[in-house]
């Protein structure tokens, strides 16, 4: 889940009905099995690579900077923990974790944690591999894959996978909000989810404005796997992590993080209290619900960054998918929904480019993990954090990566919002 702005009451729309007519469609192919275990491929560094283990001592100096500096954000922003891993050009800068994942409990580099979004830049490049191999393209309609959603004759792959199809946002509706706050252990279905953005008239029109939307990557999902006849697990573990050796990046259809797991609080519900294995289920399509270690994270924001399964065209519209220039707030679209996209702070296809950073930024349930490359001088940072019941609201991995972003590359802030 990326970050995204606070919620606006939406306006209900008459004859959502419509769409319930066709659930059965969707069942049809949402039924969940049990999770894959993960695939035995490359390491973090690449073929026969090692595990995810702390940097050996004594620390270069650039390490000790930025150990440092992850140092004093964890005091500052009172956190329990950082797990940090900076490389250049793929070569190792400082790898390491600071805190607890519980009491008592030291944080480990290969401590497993809750990725989010990241899989949005996962799904938005097997979608571009897809396209490239001729099986579908970009602007075909959906209505073949997803009959059931409203305008599906007028909404595109791109629009999905671009966030421009007017769907609102199910996590930001306040009514979703209530629920997923109450009930936290709920399992949710793809059908649950997306009767809140049925239940609303769209923003503007599909194509024609630019709004976050996690249903649009349900959806994609769940188009990706229609088209493929393979489970989006499967076709990620396929297309993405096993060539790029994410050993340790996998889908759970359960609330289940492998072992070790890093554990994660929150005072979302007022209480401080663990949230560790809180359902994800909401956050996207089931298989592709994803946890990872901070290794992956690191390797993943180099291979996203870089476009390294794609071709040099395909990249260009992974990180300019014709958003820049959307965004226009509208009388039916308020300001807080319809954010600017500008060439220095976009959404690209599964990806924001925030002053030529590639990043994601998952936070939700208590994690909160960021990983930004910088093409022009090849550098990756992955960091993910946990809370105390102290710690400021907001995105602190962010906080954590924007403070060694100054140090290691200070004539390009990393600046997300």
């Amino acid at each position: 889940m990326t970050r995204t702005p606070s919620p606006t009451r939406p306006r209900a729309r008459a004859g959502a009905r419509r769409a319930a007519l066709l659930w059965a469609a969707l069942l049809a192919v949402t039924a969940q099995t049990t999770a894959v275990a993960p695939a035995l491929a490359e390491g973090p560094g690449g073929p026969g690579g090692r595990d995810c283990v702390r940097t050996e001592r004594p620390l270069g100096g650039q390490a000790r900077e930025v150990l440092e500096i992850a140092r004093k954000a964890k005091t500052d922003l009172k956190l329990n923990s950082v797990e940090l891993r900076v490389t250049v050009d793929g070569r190792e800068v400082v790898t390491d974790a600071l805190g607890e994942s519980m009491t008592g409990v030291p944080a480990r580099p290969d401590m497993h944690f809750r990725a989010g979004s990241v899989a949005f830049a996962h799904i938005g490049t097997a979608l571009l591999q897809l396209v490239e191999e001729g099986e579908v393209r970009l602007d075909d309609t959906v209505e073949r894959w997803l009959p059931f959603v409203p305008k599906a004759d007028r909404i595109t792959l791109r629009m999905l996978a671009t966030n421009t199809s007017g769907l609102h946002d199910y996590v930001t509706d306040p009514a979703f909000l209530a629920e997923l706050t109450a009930h936290p252990f709920r399992h949710w279905t793809p059908q649950q989810l997306l009767a809140y953005p049925f239940s609303h008239s769209f923003w503007y029109e599909p194509g024609t404005n630019w709004s976050y939307s996690h249903a649009n990557y349900l959806l994609l999902s769940i188009a990706l796997e229609k088209i493929t006849g393979t489970r989006i697990d499967e076709l990620l573990e396929e297309r993405v992590w096993r060539p790029l050796g994410l050993r340790n990046t996998q889908n759970n259809f359960t609330p289940e993080i492998p072992l070790p797991a890093l554990h994660a609080f929150t005072s979302d519900r007022g209480l401080y209290e663990e949230s560790t294995y809180w359902n994800p289920s909401w956050t996207t399509a089931p298989g592709a619900v994803i946890t990872t270690d901070i290794c992956d994270l690191a390797r993943s924001a180099r291979a996203m960054g870089t476009g390294e399964l794609l071709s040099p065209r395909s990249y260009r519209t992974f990180v300019n998918p014709g958003t820049v220039g959307l965004g226009v707030p509208t009388a039916t679209c308020p300001a807080t929904i319809c954010l600017p996209q500008t060439e220095a702070w976009h959404f690209g296809l599964g990806i924001i480019v925030a002053n030529t950073w590639l990043v994601q930024n998952p936070s939700f349930s208590g994690y909160a993990a960021i990983q930004a490359y910088l093409p022009s001088a090849g550098l990756a940072i992955a960091v993910s954090t946990t809370k105390t019941a102290n710690t400021p609201d907001g995105n602190t991995a962010e906080d954590v990566a924007e403070l060694i972003a100054a140090e290691l590359a200070p004539g390009t802030p990393l600046t997300i919002s």
